[in-house]
């Protein structure tokens, strides 16, 4: 259990998510409005605000900055119900607004960067839940190695980056609840928004299922 005060730790969530969903989605937001960033663009930027939360919270609150990386953390026993619930909340909570935020000063544009399935639910679910796996995945063994903890961040982020190149165009490549709940929020626009739910837990929760059972003696 962390000995850093819970009001800490729930700040920090909130303002790592709050970066996130800014500097993210307004790439998106952006894009749409001046041109020139594009899909690599705003890959990066998801990308570089992961890692840059991470670096800058991940020894405050663990910078899960994402509902489905706090839920598969406490089927794992590894966060409290009590502080699993306050994380879910201070995420959700910055992510909205950031996108309030967004929509003040850029407008409805581009939807506030809502995530929007281009392909059926099914397949859409489906891109939802093996992007995730693989984000999840890589959360867990990044930060699993003493070798490899220093460069976690950038290890974390770069994943979340190649995701947002594969499936941006597909799903809009959430894997995470609340960067798809903010903008939804701040344009309400909720198309197939249960995927942004089910996609993300489901592919962490069997992230971890399975890098346990790999790892097992």
């Amino acid at each position: 259990m962390s000995s850093i005060a819970l009001s800490r730790r729930v700040g920090a969530e909130v303002i790592g998510t709050f970066l996130l969903l800014f500097f993210g989605a307004g790439a998106v937001m952006t894009d749409a409005i001046r041109g020139h960033i594009g899909l690599l663009g705003i890959s990066l930027a998801f990308g570089i605000a992961v890692a840059t939360a991470i670096v800058c919270f991940g020894n405050v609150s663990g910078a899960h900055i994402n509902p489905a990386v706090t839920i598969t953390f406490w089927t794992r026993g590894l966060i409290s119900s009590r502080d699993a619930l306050a994380y879910i909340a201070a995420q959700c909570a910055g992510a909205t607004a950031a996108a309030l935020v967004l929509r003040g000063l850029l407008g409805p544009v581009a939807y506030v960067g809502a995530t929007i399935p281009q392909l059926p639910a099914g397949a859409s679910l489906a891109v939802e839940i093996l992007l995730s796996f693989g984000l999840m995945y890589t959360i867990m063994a990044a930060s699993a190695d003493p070798l490899r903890a220093s460069a976690a961040p950038f290890i974390i982020g770069g994943v979340v980056g190649l995701c947002a190149l594969m499936g941006g165009p597909l799903t809009g490549a959430s894997m995470n609840p609340a960067r798809s709940l903010g903008p939804a929020l701040a344009s309400g626009t909720w198309d197939g928004h249960w995927i942004y739910w089910v996609g993300p837990i489901g592919g962490m929760w069997l992230a971890g299922r399975v890098y346990d059972w790999l790892r097992e003696a």
